[in-house]
C-alpha cells in the first residue's frame, strides 16, 4: 500500500509526519549523524527563527500553527539515542 500526502508519497512513518505537518524532523531534532559546530550553530539558529514564526503565526489565530510550534519545539527537547552516547561510534558498537 502507498501513501501519499498532498500529492507526494511518503516512504516511511517520519517521511509521512514531515509531509503532513510540514515540519522538517532533523532541523529541529539535529541530524542522526554528526555535524560540525558550525553546522550544529546554523541549524538551531534557522530552528529557532522558524519556532518563533510559528508561534507569531498561532499567537494571530492559526490553530495548526499552533499545533506545529508545539510539536517543534518538543523535538528540540529530545536527542536521538546514537548521538546521545559520546564518543560512540554509530554502527560499530565500539567507543571512538
Amino acid at each position: 500500500m502507498r501513501t501519499f500526502v498532498a500529492g507526494q508519497e511518503a516512504y516511511g512513518d517520519l517521511e509521512f509526519a514531515e509531509l503532513a505537518l510540514g515540519i522538517d524532523v532533523d532541523l529541529f531534532r539535529g541530524p542522526l549523524e554528526s555535524e560540525t559546530d558550525s553546522e550544529r550553530a546554523a541549524r538551531e539558529d534557522a530552528a529557532r527563527e522558524i519556532l518563533a514564526d510559528l508561534r507569531a503565526e498561532a499567537a494571530a489565530g492559526d490553530e495548526i500553527a499552533g499545533w506545529d510550534a508545539l510539536y517543534a519545539d518538543a523535538l528540540t527537547r529530545t536527542v536521538p539515542f546514537l548521538r546521545s552516547v559520546r564518543g560512540f561510534r554509530p554502527g560499530t558498537g565500539e567507543a571512538a
